[in-house]
This record gives C-alpha cells, structure tokens and sequence, in this order.
C-alpha cells in the first residue's frame, strides 16, 4: 500500500480512538457511569458497535485509556513549567503549585457518590504515575539542597513523598486561596529549621 494510504488510515484510526475516549468522559460527567453503555458511546461517537468493539471491549477500557492520556497530559504539564524556570527554588515553587492545582481539578470526578474515582484511581497505573511526580519532585529537592534551601534532617525521596501526599489534599479544597495556603505550608515543611 502508499505511505500516504498507510499515513491516512492511521490518522482515521486516531480520530475514531480520541473520539471516543472524549465521548465516553463526557457521558460519565454528565449522566454518571452507571448510565454509560457501549451502545450510548457508539451513539454518540456516530460509530457502530461493532466498530466500538474493535478499539475497546467494554467501558472500563475506555475510562482506562482516557484516565492514562489524562495522566500523561499533567505529568508533560509539570515537565514544561519544571523546565520553564531556571532558579531550582522557582522551579520547585512553580511545580508544587502546579500539581496542587493538578490535585484540585481532579477533585471534579472524587467527590462523594462519583463511581469514576473508584474505578480510575486504583491499581499499578496511579502507583506508577504518583512515583513519577515524586521523581520529579526529588530531582528538584535534590537542586534545591544543593543551595543549602533545603532541610537535611530527611532524604529527598522522603520529602518528595511528603509533597504528593500534602498536596493531594487539594482535592477537597475548593478555592484557589486555600489551594495557595496549602502549597505555602507545605514548602514551609521543606525548608532547614531555623
């Protein structure tokens, strides 16, 4: 076959995938997961269902997939802003923010009596993807320290987790102000006692 058939027939493919990934996360958000069926996904992507059946087996794959883009998408989102700044202390500030901002929007699908959390935050996925936000909040630390900013009493790695899981209290706050506190006390944590 071309390369231009290959090239077209990949891009279709995509498409179909991207739309039903997006189909699928705003049937949940706006009818709830437990009314999604894989013939309402087809429906509204204008698919058949046996065309649906050929990229995913069931809902659950497809909140899957959409979960992962979505994890992929934030952890680029803290590379670009770690990137941005060239101050290790800026650098650490700006990406803290960034992930406790991270945490908050996430709350949209935690709150009580939303079944997509249950499904989407469990399992190796969201174990590996908490680790790489501490390994980039860990080589920060690590330049932070060694300007002397940084408490020695704890290992980096330590304090990197410490970070995650303050910072993943952002989820249950519901304003940018507290959002700010939060990320304030938890850099006041990082920093050699006076």
């Amino acid at each position: 076959m071309p390369r231009l058939w290959n090239e077209t027939i990949d891009a279709h493919r995509q498409a179909v995938h991207e739309a039903i990934l997006n189909a699928t996360a705003e049937l949940v958000r706006v009818h709830g997961l437990l009314s999604v069926t894989m013939s309402k996904i087809a429906e509204t992507t204008g698919i058949g269902r046996a065309t649906l059946y050929k990229y995913f087996p069931d809902v659950e794959a497809i909140l899957h997939t959409w979960h992962q883009r979505q994890v992929e998408s934030h952890l680029q989102q803290l590379a670009d802003i770690r990137d941005r700044v060239a101050d290790p202390r800026e650098r650490l500030d700006a990406v803290l923010h960034a992930y406790a901002r991270i945490s908050q929007e996430r709350s949209s699908h935690d709150r009580p009596g939303h079944q997509l959390a249950a499904i989407l935050h469990q399992g190796p996925q969201l174990a590996q993807a908490q680790q790489q936000v501490q390994d980039l909040i860990k080589d920060l630390l690590i330049e932070v320290a060694a300007s002397g900013d940084l408490r020695d009493d704890v290992a980096p790695d330590e304090l990197a987790a410490f970070c995650v899981h303050a910072l993943s209290a952002a989820a249950s706050l519901r304003s940018e102000a507290a959002v700010r506190r939060l990320v304030t006390v938890t850099i006041t944590g990082l920093r050699p006692s006076s």
